[in-house]
């Protein structure tokens, strides 16, 4: 068999489940959470539908998703309804006996595939002879387990939006620079905030293999990877420049995944949590331009009538990898479990587990 046709049968909705109606899917999947009972646990990230968010055990951002996987010890079977790198950390997070499973396997990240282990560590090569030991590397917990290894085995700390100003204050308490992967907004909003300027950060282009920076390298305190979100990069100042306009009421929230220019414009930013607890505590009839993922606008639109909430861009739609789980794939997942198939099973090895969990440690001791 080739590796290609390995990979379709593997990673492929089989045809019954497109045949189903939702109504039969949701009796299914109801079935099958009440007869497993605590040995089956389902996290569902914020940006999920609601077609599979219903049936979510716990909801999170990141870092809450990542914290109730490694609580969660009675649970045999996880089903991580997010996307690709979230089940990865779960499984390095999780006892040995308890297998975690990803519905639908295209469920990555474009941001996390901007930044694979040969560049990083031809960038960490460059960089030691460049600027010595003075650096500490950080990485977003949206990348891969070999980045977070990479992390680990460096000395360095995960971090999640809910928690970037913290690791970054410990990373300039441990050396003189960070390298921050592989977000470069989050890494710049996150620094300046903390008062390092625009001019004492650095880019590196993973793709050309070099730094771009005009000035003095002494100057350099933090080295951004040229990576992003392709949702939030979406949130313009055009997009702020018409909310202001159309009506100046109208509070503008965003994600630190936005670009500096946008959040500097923008009346508040924060991660996930942030934005929910934000809006969930605001006064009734107050008025919002929300900039993050669609999915979370139109949940928070529903669980708060009492607020007049829009999305920042009208033209935005949700996050497309964050939407290949779906209901199909969530009975997939669960059916496959009930006959003891475990289809999708996310597995990271031994020694990638052990430097990623260090890195993981770090940024967990600090939450």
């Amino acid at each position: 068999m080739q590796v290609l046709d390995f990979l379709k049968e593997s990673y492929q909705l089989p045809e019954k489940y497109k045949r189903l109606t939702n109504e039969e899917m949701v009796k299914e999947v109801k079935r099958i959470k009440d007869q497993m009972g605590d040995r089956l646990f389902i996290p569902g990230h914020h940006y999920q539908k609601d077609e599979v968010i219903q049936f979510a055990d716990v909801t999170g951002d990141s870092l809450q998703l990542a914290q109730l996987a490694q609580a969660n010890t009675k649970a045999e079977y996880i089903v991580f309804c997010g996307v690709h790198f979230m089940a990865e950390t779960a499984d390095m997070l999780t006892n040995h006996h308890q297998k975690v499973i990803l519905p639908d396997m295209r469920a990555g990240c474009s941001m996390a595939d901007m930044a694979n282990i040969d560049q990083t560590e031809n960038c960490w090569a460059s960089l030691q002879q460049t600027f010595g030991n003075t650096i500490v590397p950080l990485t977003y917990v949206n990348s891969t387990a070999a980045i977070k290894a990479f992390v680990g085995k460096n000395s360095g700390a995960t971090v999640t939006s809910s928690n970037a100003t913290k690791m970054v204050e410990w990373a300039f308490n441990q050396k003189e620079r960070i390298l921050f992967l592989p977000d470069q907004h989050l890494g710049r909003n996150t620094a300046f905030d903390l008062g390092v300027p625009l001019d004492a950060m650095a880019i590196w282009n993973p793709i050309s293999n070099q730094l771009e920076y005009g000035g003095d390298f002494t100057q350099i305190r933090v080295i951004l990877w040229k990576g992003h979100c392709s949702v939030h990069e979406n949130f313009t100042l055009t997009n702020v420049k018409n909310s202001r306009e159309t009506d100046a009421e109208r509070k503008i929230l965003v994600h630190p995944e936005c670009s500096w220019e946008v959040v500097q414009a923008a009346d508040y930013a924060g991660s996930t949590k942030y934005i929910i607890d934000k809006i969930t505590n605001s006064l009734p009839q107050s008025k919002w331009a929300i900039g993050t993922e669609m999915n979370l606008v139109k949940r928070l639109i529903k669980d708060n009538p009492d607020k007049d909430i829009t999305s920042l861009n009208p033209f935005m739609c949700p996050c497309l990898t964050m939407n290949r789980i779906d209901l199909p794939h969530l009975l997939w997942a669960l059916e496959s479990v009930e006959k003891g198939e475990f289809t999708n099973q996310i597995i990271v090895d031994y020694e990638t587990t052990r430097a990623a969990k260090s890195a993981l440690a770090q940024m967990l001791s600090h939450a």
